[in-house]
């Protein structure tokens, strides 16, 4: 009996020995594994991300150093240091395009907000034809801006524009729309309200669809009506999405040209000229790159902070909810 101890001790650590080697064998199978994987990722999306860094890192830096120049795009550039961005602080032609650029901002992102939380909320059920209107909601926003320019100007055109003739045969006062400098910036807002609401309906609808049903329908059972099932249930569920597409939309409403160049081209009388419209003049129309490139690093900065802003003041609100 004394020898089969010793025999059951002495086995013990010659089987933990044997068994040492195989667990480090098999971590380092583990880490090749693991190693080959990484490399063949790396080398499917290395090529795609060599070119994005490219096409939007150097343009950046490049453009930095532009700003603190004066280059006309022929001549050898000069270095002015802060210099344009200084003489951005008195310009008033910029002053002006900041301005527009807020009220167009002001106008169309709570609109464009609310509009796709109304229509995905319309849309969030199970009636006949869904799919179609699901469809024809979206295809506004796959359309390009040159149509919706040309769109706009046959819409809300003073002389044979389709508005203005509802108008007329209703015996109503026409207006000046795209002509008048107080309605030129509201017509931009609602043509572009009309081909950016499809994109917060998509979101916010499949936002609605991801709400728990056992929430809604313990609601329900409760005695909440339609509208507090809403407020109370859905709506903190959407708040998440409710930031993402504010940001969004601010950051496409900062950088509105491409609707401007095709209907009003910053007129009239400058009452449309955005940011990017005022540095797209200078940078491309004067052959100011430098000042052009200070603009649109003061279009970047103020993007940031506003991003910045909305994301800490959505965090807080959440914090304060719980």
């Amino acid at each position: 009996m004394g020898g089969n101890i010793l025999m059951a001790d002495t086995a013990a650590p010659t089987v933990g020995h044997d068994t040492a080697p195989d667990a480090t064998r098999a971590r380092r199978v583990r880490r090749r594994q693991g190693l080959k994987s990484a490399l063949t990722g790396w080398g499917f999306v290395a090529p795609a991300t060599v070119i994005i860094l490219g096409l939007s890192i150097f343009p950046a830096v490049w453009a930095f150093i532009l700003s603190l120049q004066t280059w006309d795009g022929f001549s050898q550039p000069t270095f002015v240091g802060g210099a344009n961005y200084a003489a951005l602080v008195t310009d008033a032609d910029f002053w002006n395009a900041v301005r527009n650029t807020l009220g167009y901002t002001v106008l169309f992102v709570p609109a464009s907000v609310l509009l796709g939380l109304f229509l995905a909320v319309a849309l969030n059920r199970r009636i006949r034809w869904m799919g179609f209107y699901r469809t024809a909601i979206f295809v506004p926003f796959v359309a390009s801006a040159a149509s919706t320019g040309i769109l706009s100007t046959y819409l809300f055109s003073p002389q044979f524009g389709l508005v203005n003739n509802v108008l007329r045969v209703l015996h109503l006062p026409q207006q000046g729309w795209l002509d008048d400098p107080h309605q030129a910036m509201l017509v931009i807002a609602i043509m572009s309200l009309w081909g950016s609401a499809a994109f917060t309906t998509v979101i916010y609808l499949a936002a609605l669809q991801d709400v728990p049903s056992d929430l809604i329908e313990a609601a329900r059972i409760d005695g909440a009506n339609p509208w507090q099932t809403f407020w109370r249930i859905v709506w903190p569920q959407l708040a998440p999405v409710t930031v993402f597409v504010t940001i969004w939309q601010t950051i496409q409403a900062i950088q509105l040209f491409d609707l401007v160049y095709t209907t009003t081209r910053g007129g009239p009388l400058d009452a449309t000229k955005t940011i990017v419209y005022f540095l797209y003049e200078k940078a491309f129309r004067s052959l100011q790159f430098g000042y052009g490139s200070a603009a649109a690093y003061v279009l970047f900065a103020a993007t940031l902070l506003i991003t910045i802003f909305v994301v800490l003041y959505s965090r807080r609100k959440g914090s304060e909810a719980f």
